[in-house]
């Protein structure tokens, strides 16, 4: 099965060099979900362009008749984040123009209307097909006035015209993947929301974050939202109803590194997804062993409490037991006093599952995250 390939323009830049996005597009021979996949939002985030290529190189061994529905994959989706450099080091987690985090901008129909309650007492009696095509429709007909902004004499700010570009791709897909890494030092895990938890052993991980509260307009938020809006705003009314829409943010392994063992459980990972979604019909799908579950509400940040240098920390994976060390911050002074060092000790039992890149810190600055389960 070969792709469909398109080049498709994001920005000029002031040196006449356009900025340019690549799809790939899969359609199989059968009508089915739509699946997009897209990698490195953040620039030092690069592991999921490898993931790409892998799945690119997979299926173009398929028959059409293998793939139900359609496919699209963009890497390296964000070229000025990539492209963000400071020294031998990526960023490229900010937008340089204005400062905003590449991914807490994205247009968000419902966030900006409040039309999910108006939209379920129309529809009240419809079926779940006619309700999630309509809405679907519904949104991309909003959708079309941001498309419309960026023809505007005034210009748009280079977020809006960015977002608006990439969001494009996506907005009538059916599932969102959204490839990430930490920024730091980090495990295999993925985002969910609500009432998506059944399809998360089939991506292998060791752990998932229910997002029990939204962190911002991110792209998976963003594209989801409206959806489990409407669902709610149906159970209001006396209605339950479960689109079949989902959104997932993979984050695999560590910032600036091409993970070999994150992008196999990411590659695999993905490709039982599809086949437990019936959109590949290329071999039964695995039920993998159920993972640890936490909310977003429930992750717990260190931050250094003084400036100095980190040492003795624990290993990335590491469960802990609440009062055990977690790392030693070695601190210099400027007192005439030898230098001398904090113990920080783990404030509830959990997973370290990210770790700070760098080893010196200043008063304030990240230094790890645990990771605290459901009971």
């Amino acid at each position: 099965m070969d792709a469909e390939i398109t080049v498709l323009p994001l920005l000029q830049m002031a040196s006449g060099d356009p900025l340019l996005l690549q799809q790939y597009r899969f359609i199989g021979a059968h009508s089915g979900k739509v699946v997009y996949l897209q990698a490195n939002l953040h620039g030092a985030e690069i592991a999921g362009n490898s993931v790409i290529h892998r799945l690119l190189t997979y299926l173009n061994t398929l028959a059409e008749t293998a793939l139900h529905g359609e496919i699209r994959l963009v890497p390296a989706c964000n070229p000025i984040g990539v492209n963000t450099r400071a020294h031998n080091f990526a960023s490229g987690r900010f937008n340089p123009y204005d400062g905003y985090d590449w991914n807490r901008i994205f247009w968000d129909w419902e966030q900006e209307h409040h039309g999910a309650k108006a939209f379920a007492k129309k529809h009240l009696e419809s079926d779940r097909a006619t309700i999630q095509q309509t809405y679907r429709q519904f949104i991309w007909q909003h959708f079309e006035a941001e498309l419309d902004a960026l023809k505007s004499p005034m210009g748009v700010p280079v977020h809006q015209r960015y977002r608006t570009g990439l969001q494009q791709l996506a907005l009538d897909a059916d599932i969102v993947i959204d490839l990430h890494s930490s920024s730091n030092q980090g495990l295999v895990y993925t985002y969910y929301f609500r009432d998506r938890a059944p399809s998360i052993p089939y991506f292998d991980l060791d752990f998932a974050i229910l997002l029990d509260q939204f962190d911002g307009n991110a792209f998976d938020e963003a594209f989801i939202n409206p959806w489990l809006e409407l669902e709610k705003a149906f159970a209001a009314l006396g209605r339950s109803l479960r689109f079949d829409v989902e959104a997932w943010t993979l984050e695999l392994g560590t910032g600036m590194k091409m993970d070999a063992q994150a992008i196999e459980r990411g590659v695999n990972g993905i490709l039982n997804y599809l086949r437990q979604q019936q959109v590949l019909q290329d071999g039964e799908a695995i039920f993998h062993h159920s993972v640890p579950l936490t909310r977003a509400s429930q992750l717990t940040k260190y931050y250094a409490t003084a400036g100095g240098f980190v040492q003795r920390r624990v290993a990335i994976g590491t469960w802990v037991q609440s009062g055990e060390m977690l790392y030693e911050l070695l601190c210099l002074n400027k007192t005439g006093q030898l230098p001398h060092t904090i113990t920080v000790t783990a404030q509830q039992a959990g997973l370290v599952y990210d770790l700070s890149t760098s080893e010196a810190v200043s008063e304030g600055e990240y230094v790890l995250g645990v990771m605290v389960p459901d009971e």
